[in-house]
């Protein structure tokens, strides 16, 4: 029995099908067009749903150790008990999004867990290529930390979360965290994590589902790591999958579609971390392709998906 889209994602994608079967890809290498391509599609999914009305924003900034200056944006839910907090990373292959695109799916979970979330906006590749990016994220999780207790946050109970090429931020992040000493980050959240600038051999029994191809993965690695890209020197603090101990990481959630190209990765760094003694949860979900959960989110693995991560969000 060969693999197929899960019928109520099938459903879902119908309507934007027939556009992209007539539509010509970007070639490799072309940001520009994929940026005009995803981020429309991207706003238009965030706002899809409701945006919760008992969830307030407030705009922050910290500098980067390059003097850059990096905006997030906090979301807190009304009435909320002091507690855990997030740090978010939105998706993009690094190369596009924005946290305002972004604003729905976060008010969604601070909505529905109670825990609040800082997302932040980490400058984007080619323009500023590896470590550019970790660094803002670095700054960002030393700002929340060091602004913990005015934000009503516990120290000990700072999570990160991110999903596609935030998920591999949050996931470099704890790396990157690992190595400095600091500041402790209590879990990680990774939705269907970009982690290895390796794959990318087709896999053909996947490859008439894919809404992140190879192609985009061909792009947007070596927009990121330039002509280190799928080379022996590339540090796991930018392809995490280059990980080579776990050891001391904080436990992982780690979820996938099993029609995403980053399908065997994921489940290869769960795995590492397992072999590590990480405490993981880990979900491949049959059916369900890259993105899946914004696209169909009235589908029951969309549902089970969420559900799941605002469970793990609360237990942080």
């Amino acid at each position: 029995m060969a693999l197929s889209l899960d019928p109520e994602i099938a459903q879902a994608l119908a309507p934007m099908a027939g556009a992209m079967a007539d539509a010509t890809p970007p070639a490799v290498g072309d940001i520009a067009a994929r940026r005009a391509m995803w981020e429309p599609i991207i706003g238009a999914a965030g706002t899809a749903q409701p945006i919760p009305d008992d969830v307030k924003t407030s705009e922050h900034h910290t500098t980067a150790d390059d003097g850059a200056r990096i905006t997030m944006r906090w979301y807190t839910k009304d009435g909320a008990a002091p507690g855990p907090a997030v740090l978010f990373f939105h998706g993009g292959g690094y190369i596009f999004g924005h946290i305002d695109l972004f604003d729905g799916p976060v008010s969604r979970y601070v909505s529905a867990s109670g825990v609040p979330m800082l997302s932040v906006e980490y400058r984007r590749a080619p323009e500023h290529p590896f470590p550019a990016p970790l660094e803002d994220a670095y700054s960002a999780l030393r700002w929340l930390h060091a602004h913990a207790a005015e934000l009503g946050v516990d120290r000990d109970r700072i999570g990160v979360m991110g999903d596609s090429a935030g998920g591999g931020m949050a996931a470099g992040l704890t790396i990157l965290a690992r190595e400095r000493g600091g500041p402790k980050i209590a879990r990680q959240i990774l939705i269907m994590p970009m982690l290895d600038d390796r794959t990318t051999t087709p896999d053909s029994h996947i490859a008439p589902y894919l809404l992140w191809s190879y192609d985009d993965s061909l792009t947007a690695w070596p927009a990121l790591l330039g002509e280190a890209a799928g080379g022996p020197g590339v540090p796991a603090t930018a392809a995490p999958a280059r990980l080579e101990d776990a050891t001391g990481l904080p436990p992982a959630y780690i979820e996938v579609g099993q029609l995403d190209v980053f399908r065997d990765e994921d489940a290869a760094y769960a795995t590492k971390l397992s072999r590590a003694g990480v405490p993981i949860e880990f979900h491949l979900h049959p059916g369900a392709p890259h993105e899946f959960d914004s696209i169909a989110f009235t589908s029951d693995v969309a549902r089970r998906a969420i559900t799941d991560r605002i469970r793990v969000l609360k237990s942080i």
